[in-house]
């Protein structure tokens, strides 16, 4: 039987999101001028508040916006490494990565399950020490990350689909399931 722990990430590891902090970093690395559309992710904001648009549909438009249409991966690859030193660097909380030590060292698999994107997940997971990732997929069109999100945003209850899923397509025996 293969017992785990599922962490979410945002504030639960870390002490603050990552996706806007993401965005907002791709864009004064990649693209400084974008920062001028900032005010209209705060409209995309309201939109979601008012229910015009979901979670799914502000997480698309705001990365059109502060990352463009498609990044070549080759691109993408350096700055993800650089983000994810500095969220392990600035934003992890310690409790947390020693109860990820803690979990692994009593033999539990360690996944994350979180609304972040994986392309960037990937970096942290890595130097969690983690391999087992359910996040929100991206569309990739060949080397390309595109601006559209591949299926559901992992967040909710579709993120409790989504872990599921990821259980049942596994195949590991399940034994004892913890959440963070």
């Amino acid at each position: 039987m293969t017992d785990f722990a599922i962490y979410d990430m945002d504030r639960m590891i870390t002490r603050s999101g990552t996706y806007t902090n993401w965005l907002l970093f791709w864009a004064v690395r990649q693209a400084p001028w974008r920062l001028l559309l900032l005010p209209m992710a705060g409209i995309n904001g309201l939109l979601f508040v008012l229910k015009l648009i979901d979670r799914k549909q502000v997480k698309q438009l705001n990365q059109l916006m502060l990352m463009g249409r498609r990044i070549k991966r080759s691109r993408l690859a350096p700055v993800v490494d650089a983000y994810a030193d500095r969220v392990m660097a600035r934003n992890c909380l310690p409790k947390a990565i020693a109860q990820i030590a803690a979990d692994k060292a009593e033999g539990r698999r360690v996944v994350l399950a979180t609304a972040s994107h994986r392309f960037y997940v990937e970096g942290i997971a890595k130097r969690l020490g983690v391999t087992d990732i359910v996040a929100t997929g991206s569309v990739w069109d060949r080397d390309r990350l595109s601006w559209r999100l591949d299926g559901r945003n992992c967040y909710g209850s579709d993120k409790r689909k989504m872990v599921e899923a990821w259980l049942a397509a596994d195949g590991a025996p399940r034994g004892h399931v913890r959440f963070y």
